[in-house]
């Protein structure tokens, strides 16, 4: 942000340029600068900017006649600035200098005459690779040991990949990136990388994206994307691109072929559900109707809801109704098997927490591994009616900044879906009202026709978490006094109200 440039920026810069005005001629004038200004660093481009600012300072003194030395410092060790960010610069080459010989070097800096120059213990035949992986350079040719890096044979890790088996190189490939990954992250080896986890849900931010980007680069010979990791988002994905980049064909993710088909039946393969009622699967829900059953019961005891009664539904705060059909156990949620942190589940709205369970149920049902659908143009349609979690996340206690705005957001309802299990084809969340899950429906035998995709996830849900909008059907005279639909032939009759999620 702007704030925390000028935080950095304004301590190194500030200082500096008062301490140039008021000195004037002296015996010496040191600037501690470092090599994120030097040669750069991910991550830092506030700092890099500040030490760049010392270094363009020690030159204009220079220039004036005015003695002036920038010292570009790499890590020190035993409690330097840099112990933060130290595990990563240590992957690319950057080693932390003892104090001792830090403080050597100054001495012979000062004696060197140079207005800049860089002081840092660094790893060549690892650094000079990574740092030319995304562009050539020539900033180190005059460096022996970077230029010697440089000339030293590669490893021709593509035209050994490309000679493997099929299999071979899949698995050749998902070692190299678990491999990566358990380096970038700091774990012990590949083990601790599951294969099908998301890489987000792994701990991957855009710098680490980057670093492995640069990494795989150096590793492969490829030119990567710096979105990498998000447009492939498990080791077994990226593998899978790794493949199809390297030798032209995919090694591990299937990809079906889409065609239309205008003539052909649409075929529902599997079902899943939750109603009121305690129905959890279609064959309950065929049996609660089959027998005229009644899923119609009393307003949710644990929701928090905070509603008086009246008939009327004149007061504030109240309903007319002490009735509906509500689901149960909507905050019951297994959010490791999805691998989702604690508070991020708190933060999803429970009709993605219900999607992502019936969905996965959906799949068995068809006997459908949800692993081997990742990368095919499968589609998510979602039907939703409406979204009132986030007034419960803006008055709770707990703290969901940086998951909320997903967790609550009407389009992620079936971008979630699509992510989790690796969907390409399209992903649409239509809210039409009482109608969203047919016009899902409609939707997807549309796009499925058309041969937009090969299969399509199809559902809708329906999850009220504040009492709002019973509040408001009551002062319009609009709900059922029972809780149960009726036809609008009096102003005592109205509509009740269901809740529910099916797949």
């Amino acid at each position: 942000t702007p704030e925390r440039f000028e935080t950095v920026f304004r301590a190194k810069v500030r200082s500096a340029l008062n301490l140039h005005e008021l000195v004037g001629d002296v015996s010496a004038f040191v600037l501690f600068s470092s090599t994120a200004g030097f040669f750069g660093s991910s991550g830092q481009g506030n700092y890099a900017a500040a030490n760049a600012y010392l270094d363009a300072l020690a030159q204009t003194r220079r220039a004036a006649g005015l003695p002036a030395t920038s010292v570009a410092w790499g890590p020190w060790a035993q409690g330097g600035m840099a112990d933060a960010v130290g595990a990563r610069l240590r992957r690319s080459g950057v080693r932390p200098m003892r104090p001792d010989l830090a403080v050597g070097a100054l001495g012979q800096a000062l004696e060197y005459g140079d207005a800049v120059l860089a002081v840092a213990d660094i790893d060549w035949p690892r650094f000079a690779p990574e740092f030319a992986a995304v562009r050539p350079t020539r900033l180190f040719d005059a460096v022996p040991e970077a230029a010697a890096a440089a000339a030293a044979p590669e490893q021709d890790t593509a035209g050994r990949i490309a000679a493997m088996a099929p299999a071979e190189r899949e698995r050749a490939l998902l070692d190299l990136v678990r491999r990566q990954v358990a380096a970038i992250l700091g774990h012990e080896g590949p083990t601790a990388i599951a294969p099908d986890r998301a890489f987000g849900d792994l701990g991957f931010d855009s710098l680490t994206a980057v670093e492995l980007r640069n990494a795989l680069g150096t590793a492969t010979g490829l030119r990567l994307s710096p979105t990498l990791a998000f447009d492939h988002p498990t080791p077994t994905a990226l593998a899978a691109h790794l493949g199809t980049e390297l030798v032209g064909a995919p090694t591990g993710v299937p990809v079906a072929a889409v065609a239309s088909a205008v003539d052909e039946p649409i075929a529902v393969v599997a079902m899943s559900c939750r109603f009121p009622g305690g129905v959890t699967s279609p064959e309950q829900l065929w049996e609660l109707l089959a027998a005229g059953g009644d899923a119609v019961g009393p307003l949710p005891a644990d929701r928090g809801w905070d509603v008086g009664f009246d008939a009327d539904g004149d007061r504030e705060a109240t309903v007319a109704t002490r009735a509906g059909a509500f689901l149960e156990g909507v905050a019951d949620f297994d959010n490791e098997f999805f691998g989702i942190s604690p508070r991020e589940a708190l933060a999803l709205d429970p009709q993605q927490r219900l999607l992502l369970e019936t969905s996965w149920e959906a799949f068995e049902r068809a006997g459908i591994d949800p692993a081997s659908l990742r990368g095919t143009p499968a589609g998510v349609f979602i039907g939703s009616n409406g979204q009132d979690y986030g007034a419960v996340l803006m008055n709770a206690e707990e703290n969901t900044e940086g998951y909320a705005g997903t967790g609550t957001a009407a389009s992620v309802i079936s971008g979630r879906l699509a992510y989790t299990f690796g969907l390409e084809g399209p992903t649409v969340t239509v809210d039409t009202a009482c109608s969203s899950s047919l016009v899902a429906l409609h939707l997807a035998a549309q796009a499925l026709r058309q041969g937009e995709c090969s299969m399509a996830l199809v559902g809708g849900v329906t999850v009220m978490t504040t009492p709002a909008a019973f509040v408001e059907f009551s002062r319009q005279r609009g709900l059922a006094s029972d809780g149960r639909c009726k036809a609008f032939a009096s102003a005592a009759d109205g509509t009740g109200w269901g809740e529910g999620v099916g797949m």
